[in-house]
């Protein structure tokens, strides 16, 4: 999420007034605003582009929630300690959270373990653990419209109350030891981006989030009385009219077999109908192909951990098998791949699988990735419910990835196309008119400078390398990944390090190349590659013969507040992954609404860019899938097979 003060006061429309009111006390607005910690609720861009979506929701005016866990630990900080990257705990809350309101009246109880038992009225899950759910309130404000939206984050409470007993029995320290073990479930957000771990208490996580959000709807859905019947029912069937479920990745998948659960184990609809209302309000949205990132459960784990929605995605799986079945008589081999439960080694459940068929729509986050998930990741399931399968391409928050980060060039749009661009991002096509404006283009290449000699400032002070502001500010900034290639931007240093070692007398372009990104703690290859970056610009900075050609500096502790810093100041911008691994990206569109150059694939949504500024405005290398398609084509209508 970020920072969230100059946010809310952009938001209000109050910033300049506060600002004004701070100034007339002796007090200084930046000042204040570096004081708030980031709020570093999730990995990488799947995180990130929920909080984006939250911003846009609450500005549309739509009556949407977002749903989290309130991790007393987020996303690590990083040190990089003899350029080696460090992990410290990101202890965010150590002088608590001004913008959130704890709601205690809607505590909520989650059961883990237990047993399930066969009674008159159907299946109970028994002897169950129960650990409370307490919500947090965090408030999403719409950009000037007075709609402000709700973002509830569960934190986890132990159940147990302290009494005489423990000090009777001897097990009074023990008892409290058991008590933080319940509360470990939102202690601390496990830091893999794009790589599956299949920990029992990344599990917990995923299934109190699932429980205690689908009670909450459930709670509102029954208090509004849209399908009240007489004299105590509910009558669900109208649920999906008023509810959808978004599915951010497969993290949330038990929300399926846990509202399959409510339904016919607590609120009575037979097994039918409950599917019905559980397909019709659910849907996934997938954000990788890398098959490392998709979530494989052990069967064990279910077993022992939640038993009743084991039985429950059994009973899902032989439903879609039969139907299956019927579509491909015989088909073995395709029932093998479809199956929500894997056999071959550890018998797991595939939760991509799960998501699909318990949902009524599926997308991709990108049109060459909704491509991949239909011609290939998800062939099986698009040939049998192609309906089902759509692309929504990623997008940004312009308030915060325009107004808030970038003021003089928000208001130097606003100057010649007026304020509703804000909200309106597709009125940014009538710049176009002043694009040859030489005045124009001197204003714009002036920010731009501004924005420049404010990083070299800050990269001067916080790492002591004096940088040329006049150079370009090659920037690569995102998790670090393999695939997405930080390491081919390295060689590139090398190369031009070798080249001006060569011949210092020619004419080189001067560069500032930023790295930033954290590596998942387990990820040895990813961490090696910081290190290899780290002792290149060791190297690079410390030669008298390159002088301020050539700079490199790897961007310390990557988070939102600071990429609010870099991307306006980048000149390119490398989006330079193996085509068809990134699933969308959302930095490629932060850098290019502010003005950076790209240099990339023709991957994730860098292919809707390309298409919307033209392949003239854009850098692309590397396989050319349009390319090959056309060329695909040429043949067969040559061949007259077309």
């Amino acid at each position: 999420m970020g920072r969230s003060l100059q946010n809310t006061m952009i938001n209000l429309g109050i910033q300049s007034s506060v600002d004004e009111a701070l100034y007339q006390l002796g007090l200084d607005i930046e000042e204040l605003e570096e004081l708030e910690e980031d709020a570093g609720l999730g990995n990488g861009g799947l995180g990130r582009l929920a909080a984006c979506f939250l911003d846009s929701m609450a500005t549309l005016g739509m009556a949407a929630y977002g749903y989290g866990i309130r991790y007393e630990y987020g996303i690590f900080a990083q040190k990089i300690i003899n350029g080696e990257q460090q992990e410290e705990p990101d202890d965010w809350l150590r002088f608590g959270n001004p913008w959130e309101k704890a709601r205690p009246e809607y505590m909520l109880p989650v059961n883990f373990y237990g047993r399930v038992v066969d009674t008159a009225e159907g299946k109970k899950w028994v002897d169950t653990q129960v650990v409370f759910a307490l919500p947090y309130d965090n408030p999403i404000p719409g950009y000037n419209n007075n709609v402000v939206n709700t973002l509830r984050l569960w934190s986890a409470k132990s159940p147990m109350d302290f009494n005489l007993k423990f000090f009777n029995d001897g097990d009074y320290i023990q008892a409290v030891l058991d008590r933080n073990l319940a509360e470990n479930i939102s202690r601390v957000l496990y830091p893999n981006d794009n790589v599956f771990e299949g920990k029992e208490l990344r599990l917990k996580q995923e299934y109190f989030l699932c429980a205690a959000t689908l009670q909450d709807i459930i709670r509102r859905y029954k208090a509004a009385k849209f399908g009240t019947r007489e004299p105590t029912r509910t009558n669900f069937d109208l649920m999906p009219n008023k509810v959808a479920i978004q599915l951010n990745d497969t993290h949330p998948s038990l929300a399926i077999p846990e509202l399959m659960r409510v339904l016919v184990d607590i609120e009575g609809p037979i097994w039918e109908n409950a599917w019905d209302v559980t397909v019709r309000c659910c849907a996934y949205t997938n954000h990788t192909v890398l098959p490392e990132a998709l979530e494989r459960w052990p069967v064990s784990m279910f077993e022992r951990l939640l038993p009743r929605h084991l039985e429950i995605i059994y009973h899902i799986n032989f439903l879609h098998l039969q139907d299956v079945q019927k579509r491909w008589p015989g088909d073995m081999d395709r029932m093998r791949r479809m199956s929500c439960v894997e056999e071959d080694g550890e018998k797991r459940i595939n939760m991509a699988h799960l998501s699909i068929v318990g949902s009524h729509a599926v997308n991709g986050v990108a049109a060459i990735h909704s491509e991949i998930i239909k011609k290939d990741v998800f062939k099986d399931f698009y040939e049998m419910n192609p309906e089902k399968f759509q692309n929504k391409t990623n997008g940004i928050t312009p308030r915060r990835w325009l107004v808030l980060c970038n003021p003089s060039l928000s208001d130097l749009i606003t100057e010649k196309i007026g304020d509703e661009w804000t909200v309106h991002l597709d009125q940014l096509t009538k710049l176009k008119q002043w694009a040859k404006d030489p005045n124009f283009q001197r204003a714009v290449q002036k920010v731009k400078q501004e924005n420049k000699l404010r990083l070299a400032q800050l990269l001067e002070k916080d790492y002591g390398v004096k940088i040329n502001p006049s150079s370009m500010f090659d920037i690569h900034v995102k998790r670090i990944h393999e695939y997405k290639r930080q390491l081919l931007n390295c060689l590139h240093i090398i190369t031009l390090y070798n080249r001006i070692k060569k011949n210092p007398s020619a004419k080189f372009t001067a560069r500032t190349i930023m790295i930033g990104g954290k590596a998942a703690p387990g990820y040895y290859v990813a961490k090696k590659i910081i290190k290899l970056i780290n002792m290149v610009a060791n190297v690079v900075n410390n030669d008298p013969i390159v002088g301020e050609k050539l700079k490199v500096i790897y961007l310390e502790n990557y988070r939102v507040t600071l990429a609010e810093k870099i991307i306006p100041a980048a000149d390119l911008s490398e989006q330079i992954s193996t085509a068809g691994t990134e699933a969308s990206g959302t930095g490629n569109m932060k850098f290019m609404l502010n003005g950076a150059l790209t240099i990339g694939t023709l991957d994730g949504a860098n292919v809707e860019m390309a298409e919307e500024m033209g392949d003239e405005n854009i850098f692309i290398f590397g396989n050319d899938r349009r390319r090959s398609g056309r060329l695909e084509k040429e043949r067969l209508q040559r061949d007259g097979l077309l």
